[in-house]
């Protein structure tokens, strides 16, 4: 007997050795608390996330075994700032289970228990963003905006750095997310929603952990471990054998809007006695044996916990304490070993077993789909004018912080109270943070939440235009009887007609390249003329209103210095120097079902880069002809309708989530309208679509804008664009609205598709049993295109659209959706997107060889994201200035600009008070000497990003040297600049990231990637974000 003895325990560490072994199960405990969705975040709080973290933080006190995971600050701040802290509400919490918000507050105590329990790892902060933000229809800037804003919390606050993540319920994964974690120093990342047979697969095939190369220019510099959830995702496994109630979740389920004064909640789970203790045992380990099964190492990641779970932690660790211990004390006889643990402790776990992983390259996990008929893609469209007041506040915020930081820097001791500015913007960070949670932008919450969103954003961005006006008039020292309107790109309202003082426009571009656009300001008389600072007229056109038949459209032909303003009078004249005037000619609305196909008359509109052909037979786009190359492409534009079912009686339905057609999309007109609006510097083609030739209202218009510049002006961006915006709604039901463009591009159905605006990702047509069309939806962020061998059609959005090549030569962009349907559990939540609005998204074409689109997509797409703030309205008292003035009037100092393959991502005063030395700060926590008052200053935050991947261009994909001491010259004298982490906490030079072992590098290391900066010079990489701390002489 003995040799086979000795045979298996030789067999029991060779296991081990790999990472088998006996089970360890780490046993999360987490809450999932949307900051938004169904309920507003103030109900949530009072409802239950005030009292996950008061009972979590008194329950984690009681015993030193215990631990718990957070995860979204913006309800901890909220926590920490009103009920933590606040000395006035000092009843304590009881061990029973009757728990309401108002005795969840609690006294300071709280604030040395939670710095307690993170030095000792028993409270861990995972992502530690503001949200847990969705990876599909986010800009990678607004990613950054609110991990940045909850990272800096932490670390000012508590002196830590969150190094893992926890994405477990964005709807599909990007692969420009483990991009943003590795940069922002962590060390492994975690997702859970993909596709479902993907997941069964990679389940069965214990494929779930690979390292991920998210960005095919960073590769292996930015790689990070990532981990999948199995099919049980990241709540406990419900399911009792022996028990009709659901297992593990013994405090039951949130009540709203009140707490139950009782204490009693619905559904609280069986608590643990000595006669059901096996049984729970039991169902628990067999739970941990079949995960187990489907991962390399005997370590078994077990989340315990779901939404809203955790408001009274009493009751839940008072009863999985006592089944932890039953499983530990006959583990020989289970074959599991449990314990308590955070994320940091799985993966620590799993990182010292020392395997091997497989490498993913830079392919995403998107679409999403959960079944073969429900295909999440319908959220890429969903609640369209948030989608495009999210991204038009996070682009007025990128202005406002170059705004006030360069006012700041050259007025130290200006008028305006920094604080209180510093507040203003700080309103319309938390607002545009918010809004990228994965109920948030993606148009999935309830019509009561979707309202707190846009209140927000809306309150934040009055804020940020007040400060911004307030700026402009303290720096032309205007008298107080002068108002400044601020207007994002204008549509706001027309300039008031005030008489003896002048009307002004102030324009800001907040770009750091040179810009030549035109922008747009309602007037109420067709004859102006237009001045700059110099008194000399400027390119301007006026012409009728799309939108009011007692106004007018002033369009002004602005040429800007990056992160430079200027400012034009506006007078009603008549005479020479008027502006030009955009005539109009309407067409004869024609019947597009019976047009003569033989006799085609072809009307132009060119400029100096196209020629655009319209079919006068039907009033619609005929072709585009590239001047340059003289190469012609036939293109047609088509609104056409998903018809989709709301009985869930009668099949799949279509919601604020899925999409899911019936059958082929049916093109909404009969009849087009043609009006063509031509001037001296722009044709406007309006077209009107209408459901039969007799119709009285149209429910569908696209108003195509064709820009011709002056010589003298560089208008190669400007000439180059196709601009177009739409008009759509309102929807009937259950119609999803789209645009079809077909072109005679042999594209062999392939697609391009961004991925949150930081790269490109291939989509391929797909051909599945069930759902083809819906499964073939992509999320287009900020761009996608269709390309043959020499030609490429280029599309650049300001709002996320789903986008499909459903044809060959085709693209075809979802625009609005208007949905309902009787799934009860849409009904119960207010989830059925019966939105009714009409919506005007800007989409803009490009079309040109892969080369040229190359060079012009990239900017082009920043200068539709970022288009100039306009303000207006009476200055009075100013007068024309002299050359020298005027250059220091109009500009805060020299231009700041950057090479066109580089794009200044951030120029800001964050405000935090940390030391950026960690030892300094983490003993200025320790000893309660952290930085009080006032804001810092001091200290400026700035991001450098390449625009472009290794060899995607032969002259912009090479690496770039910048002096940021002569870029930022502008702003002062640099006296120190310091490199840190993406989100501002670490030092380049101290951050170490875990390097997992891979078959390309087989030995495992610390990771430290980033060329330091020597002197303020650096060099960026292809797809490199840089980071820095900027200090200047004089603070």
């Amino acid at each position: 007997m003995r040799p086979l003895f000795l045979l298996l325990l030789l067999l029991s560490l060779l296991s081990r050795a790999d990472g088998r072994g006996e089970l360890r199960a780490f046993v999360v405990a987490h809450s999932h608390m949307d900051v938004g969705w169904v309920y507003t975040v103030q109900e949530s709080m009072h409802a239950y996330a005030a009292n996950v973290y008061s009972s979590v933080v008194e329950e984690l006190m009681k015993g030193k075994q215990r631990k718990f995971i957070a995860v979204e600050q913006e309800f901890f701040r909220l926590w920490w700032d009103a009920v933590a802290t606040d000395k006035y509400k000092q009843q304590p919490l009881s061990g029973s289970t009757k728990l309401t918000l108002r005795k969840s507050f609690h006294s300071p105590k709280f604030g040395s228990e939670v710095h307690q329990l993170l030095q000792e790892g028993r409270l861990e902060f995972v992502i530690g963003g503001q949200v847990m933000h969705d990876e599909a229809v986010t800009l990678i800037d607004d990613q950054i905006l609110q991990l940045t804003e909850g990272h800096g919390f932490l670390y000012e606050t508590f002196g830590i750095r969150p190094q893992f993540s926890w994405h477990v319920d964005p709807f599909g994964a990007s692969s420009t997310t483990p991009t943003l974690f590795a940069l922002a120093g962590f060390n492994a990342h975690l997702v859970s929603r993909i596709d479902y047979d993907l997941k069964a697969d990679m389940q069965k095939n214990k494929k779930l952990q690979f390292v991920w190369q998210g960005s095919p220019s960073l590769s292996e510099r930015q790689e990070i471990f990532t981990h999948v959830m199995d099919q049980y995702s990241y709540c406990t496994p419900s399911q009792l054998p022996f028990s009709n109630r659901s297992g593990f979740y013994w405090n039951g389920i949130a009540v709203f809007p009140d707490p139950p004064k009782d204490g009693v909640y619905p559904n609280m789970s069986l608590p643990v006695t000595d006669t059901n203790i096996h049984l729970y045992a039991q169902t628990m380990v067999a739970n941990i044996k079949e995960r187990a099964a489907w991962f390399r190492t005997s370590d078994v990641l077990w989340p315990w916990g779901c939404d809203k779970q955790f408001f009274n932690a009493s009751v839940q660790f008072s009863n999985m304490d006592l089944l932890l211990d039953y499983i530990n004390k006959h583990s020989d006889e289970f074959g599991v070993a449990v314990q308590y643990a955070t994320v940091g402790d799985y993966f620590q776990a799993v990182y010292s077993r020392n395997l091997t992983w497989e490498i993913r390259d830079s392919q995403d996990f998107l679409p999403y789909s959960t079944e073969p008929f429900q295909a999440w893609t319908g959220f890429y469209t969903s609640r369209s004018t948030l989608k495009g007041i999210a991204r038009r506040a996070s682009s007025l915020l990128y202005a406002g912080e170059s705004f006030f930081t360069r006012y700041v820097r050259k007025h130290p001791a200006s008028s305006i109270c920094k604080c209180q500015a510093l507040k203003q913007l700080q309103s319309l960070r938390w607002a545009v943070s918010e809004v990228q949670h994965h109920d948030g932008i993606t148009g999935t919450e309830s019509p009561k939440v979707k309202d707190m969103y846009m209140n927000n954003l809306m309150y934040g961005m009055f804020n940020v235009k007040k400060l911004m006006a307030s700026i402009i008039f303290d720096m032309n020292n205007a008298k107080n009887n002068g108002e400044v309107y601020s207007s994002i790109y204008s549509k706001d309202s027309a300039i008031p007609g005030v008489p003896d003082v002048d009307q002004y426009v102030v324009v800001y571009n907040p770009l750091a390249w040179n810009i030549t656009t035109f922008v747009m300001v309602s007037v109420s008389h067709l004859a102006m003329g237009v001045y700059d600072e110099l008194g000399r007229s400027v390119p301007a056109q006026v012409q009728s209103s799309v939108e009011s038949h007692s106004a007018y459209d002033l369009y002004i032909l602005v040429e800007i210095s990056g992160l430079s303003y200027r400012k034009y009078s506006v007078k009603p004249l008549n005479g020479k120097q008027s502006a030009f005037i955009g005539r109009s000619v309407k067409y004869k609305r024609k019947d597009i079902t019976h047009a003569d196909q033989q006799s085609q008359q072809l009307l132009p509109v060119v400029n100096n880069c196209y020629q655009v052909l319209f079919d006068q037979n039907t009033n619609l786009m005929h072709s585009i002809t590239e001047r340059e190359t003289n190469q012609t492409v036939k293109l047609t534009q088509q609104f056409l309708e998903y018809h989709v079912n709301g009985d869930v009686m009668k099949g799949p339905i279509s919601d604020n989530y899925l999409f899911a057609p019936n059958a082929s999309a049916v093109p909404v007109s009969k009849a087009v309208g043609l009006e063509v609006v031509s001037g001296n510097l722009m044709t406007e083609i309006r077209q009107y679509f209408y459901s039969n030739v007799t119709s009285q209202d149209y429910i569908y218009a696209v108003y195509t804008r064709l820009y011709t510049v002056p010589e003298g002006y560089d208008g190669k961006l400007l000439c180059h664009r196709i601009e177009q915006e739409y008009s759509i709604g309102p929807l009937e039901l259950n119609r999803e609205a789209v645009l079809r463009t077909s072109t005679n591009l042999n594209t062999r159905q392939l697609l391009y598709t961004d991925s949150n605006g930081y790269q490109i990702q291939k989509r391929p047509f797909k051909a599945y049993m069930n759902n083809t069309v819906a499964r073939n939806y992509y999320p287009m962020v900020q761009s996608a295109y269709i390309e043959d061998d020499t030609t490429r059609l280029m599309l650049l959005a300001e709002r996320a659209h789903g986008v499909s090549g459903q044809g060959n030569g085709q693209v075809e962009v979802m625009l609005h959706r208007r949905l309902w349907n009787n799934l009860q559990w849409d009904l119960n939540y207010n989830l059925t997107l019966n939105d009714s609005s009409v919506v005007r998204p800007v989409i803009w074409l490009i079309l040109g060889t892969k080369a040229v689109t190359n060079i012009l997509y990239r900017t082009s797409g920043l200068a539709l994201e970022h288009r100039p703030v306009v303000m207006f309205g009476a200055l009075s008292g100013d007068k024309p200035k002299l050359p020298r003035q005027r250059q220091q009037n109009s500009v805060h100092g020299l231009p700041v600009t950057v090479p066109p393959n580089l794009h200044l991502q951030t120029l800001s005063i964050p405000g935090w008070r940390y030391s950026s030395d960690h030892t300094e700060q983490v003993d200025s926590i320790r000893m309660g000497k952290q930085k009080q008052g006032d804001a810092d200053f001091g200290r400026v935050l700035l991001r450098i990003k390449h625009l472009y991947e290794v060899g995607e261009d032969p002259v912009l994909s090479q690496p770039v040297m910048v002096n940021l001491k002569s870029l930022l010259k502008g702003l002062g004298s640099v006296m120190a600049v310091e490199e840190r982490s993406l989100t501002g906490t670490w030092d380049v030079n101290t951050l170490k990231r875990w390097k997992w072992k891979t078959a390309q590098y087989p030995s495992k290391r610390f990771s430290n990637s980033t060329e330091t900066s020597e002197n303020g010079i650096v060099t960026v990489h292809p797809k490199e974000i840089r980071t820095f701390f900027v200090y200047f002489q004089g603070q």
